[in-house]
This record gives C-alpha cells, structure tokens and sequence, in this order.
C-alpha cells in the first residue's frame, strides 16, 4: 500500500516535467522546419553529440557538474522558502577562493599530497560561497531585506570582487615578478581533481574529471539532509509555512540564515570543482559564466528535488553539449536556447496553474461559509 502511494507521488511528481520537455521538443522542431532543416537530424545529431561514444558522454557529463551543484543551490534555497538568485556570485566567490586557498596552502606547506591538497581546496571554496550566501541569509532573517534583491546585487559584486584579486593578490605578476596577466596563478598540480580519461582511456578527448562523483555525492547528502534529518524537517516546514513553523518551536530566522549558507556552499563546490578540475585558474570576466542562472532552471525542472536536480542537470548538459553537433549539421545552435526555454516556461506555468487553482479553492470555500451564513 505505502510502495503504491509513493510510487503515485512519484508518477505525479515527473508527470508534468516529462510533458514539459516532449512539448517543448516539439515546438523546437517547428523551429528546425523554419529554419529548412529536418527536425530528426536535428534531434539526431543532438544526441550523437552528447551521448555518442564514452568521449562525448564524457563532455556531456563535463556540463553536467557545476549544474548539479548550482541546481542543488537554489533547490534547498527553495524548500525553506528562499529564492536564491545568487548562486551565480556564490560559484565565482568560490572559485577564486580555490585559487587562493592553493596558492596560500602551497606556500605554507609546500606541494602537501592528494587526498589533503584536494580536499582542503574544496572545503575553501564551499567557505566561500557559504559565506557569501551568509550575507544575504543575515539580512533576510534579521532585517527582513528580500533575498531576490541582496543576491542580485551580490552577484555584481562578486564578479568585481574577483577581478580585484585576478588583478592584484593572486596576478602572476604580483607573485611570480611576471607582466600582467588576464588571469590568476595557477592551482597546483597536486590540489587538481583527476581527470576521468587518465583512469579509462576510453573517455578519449574528454576532460570529465571526478568532480561528477563530488556532486553525485552531495545531491545525496542534500537528500539525506533534507528528508532524514531534523534540520530538513525544520527548513522544510519553514518553506511550507514560516508562521505555522514559528508557531510549533521552529527558529525561522536560524533556518533562514543555514538554508542560505548550505545552498552557498554547493554553489561555492560548483566553482571549486570548475577550478579544480578544468580551467586550474580564474580570468579576468566582464560577465559570469551563466552557471549559477542556468541552475535555477534545473532546479525547477527538477522540482527542487536533490534527485530530480540530478536528471535535471543531465538533460541541460545533453542540450549544452549536443548543440555543436547541430551546428555542424547547419542547425542553429540558438535552437537549443529555445527549447530550454521552453521548457522553463511550462513548468512555471504548471506553479502558476497551481497558484490560481489555489486561489479559486479560497474563493469557493469563503462564498460556501457566507452562504450558509
């Protein structure tokens, strides 16, 4: 009976993003039409490039990780009522504090072995980003300032707060007496995650590293968090209802203020792992890389769901990643927007949907006691 019930939740729970993203592919086909294309090779060279041999499965994975992490950001920011729109800042935060925390353990310790160096520069940059989601948290639980307008706002901040030390404490030419450079020092070698293609050499060209096992792992623990824990219970309740939480015992302004700095600290894992893994220093940006805004429709694909987040980042990475194929084949890759546009519209059309539905019941309900009054 209970595995009956949970399997409905469950059908009733991946119904609607299921028809979401077949209607969205379809509307993308009209557009492949338009464009004098045939909407099968389209389709077909989209998953030739992303799931066509272990090498590309490998880049796909590759897009995959840092939204893992920035879905899993913005999906617990969501279960305790909070709209995180700064898991953009979090992730650049995080990332440049990798670098630092590299060059500065580096210079203490000296070349320190793998399994310290690693994971001493991902708990730097989860600090980062759960600091910097501190910020916005503090002011929300303390000063009732909205989080949709301190995350904006530190999202700026964040890209000028890197670009400061890209330009001056962690330049090469600041610490290595070089010319100026675009970009911080490098992160040493013994600090970089593995990359997957030097365990099997199958994975080819690709440059998946086991970041993707980091995030696998932490969409777990978000779930064990979430639903097996006290704390869970807590946020939860305060996300369904502050006033009711309150009302039982709950801290809601705690709840607030550690939902935010959870939800920092997997964005902040999204830009060490970037760090870590791939780019193994940070640029000069005028603009971020996107990661962070990307991840708030996953998590809505993923209905804020730890293991929903999961299947949602792989679909995004398999769109990002397959879009190059479709290029080659003549096909705008903008088509690829599209669709994951798309696919944003129908699931905040189905909240809507709910919303209003909501509202009706109220009305019903209040013209039902008026008339028996």
């Amino acid at each position: 009976m209970e595995r009956n019930s949970k399997l409905k939740i469950f059908i009733e729970n991946i119904k609607f993003p299921l028809l979401a993203i077949l209607l969205s592919f379809l509307i993308g086909a009209l557009f492949i039409i338009w464009t004098d294309n045939n909407p099968l090779v389209a389709y077909g060279a989209l998953l030739s490039g992303s799931l066509g041999g272990l090498d590309r499965f490998g880049q796909t994975l590759l897009k995959t990780t840092p939204l893992i992490f920035t879905g899993l950001a913005v999906s617990f920011a969501f279960r305790c009522g909070l709209f995180n729109i700064g898991a953009e800042g979090q992730y650049v935060i995080g990332a440049i504090t990798t670098v630092a925390a590299g060059y500065i353990f580096n210079s203490i310790f000296g070349d320190l072995p793998r399994f310290i160096f690693i994971p001493l520069v991902m708990l730097a940059g989860a600090l980062g980003g759960a600091l910097w989601a501190a910020i916005a948290g503090f002011l929300k639980s303390k000063l009732g300032v909205h989080e949709v307008i301190t995350t904006i706002m530190l999202n700026y901040t964040s890209i000028h707060v890197s670009n400061f030390f890209v330009r001056t404490a962690l330049n090469p030419s600041t610490l290595e007496g070089t010319t100026q450079k675009a970009y911080t020092v490098s992160l040493p070698e013994s600090a970089r995650l593995t990359q997957l293609k030097e365990i099997i050499p199958l994975f080819g060209y690709s440059s998946v590293h086991t970041g993707i096992f980091i995030a696998i792992i932490c969409a777990i623990i978000a779930y064990f968090i979430l639903f097996k824990t006290t704390l869970g219970y807590e946020i939860r309740s305060v996300g369904q209802n502050s006033h009711a939480a309150e009302y039982g015992g709950i801290s809601v302004s705690k709840n607030l203020v550690l939902a935010m700095i959870i939800s920092g600290m997997f964005a902040g894992l999204a830009g060490a792992t970037q760090v870590a893994g791939l780019n193994y220093k940070v640029d000069m940006a005028p603009i971020s890389p996107g990661y962070g805004f990307t991840g708030i429709a996953v998590a809505l694909v993923g209905k804020n769901h730890p293991l929903g987040v999961l299947a949602s980042a792989l679909l995004f990475g398999i769109l990002s990643n397959g879009a190059r194929r479709m290029q080659i084949e003549g096909i705008p890759k903008e088509v690829v927007g599209i669709i994951q546009g798309i696919i944003i519209i129908f699931i905040a059309g189905e909240r809507i949907i709910k919303f209003v539905s909501k509202i009706r019941e109220r009305r019903n309900r209040k013209s039902n006691v008026e008339g028996v009054n």
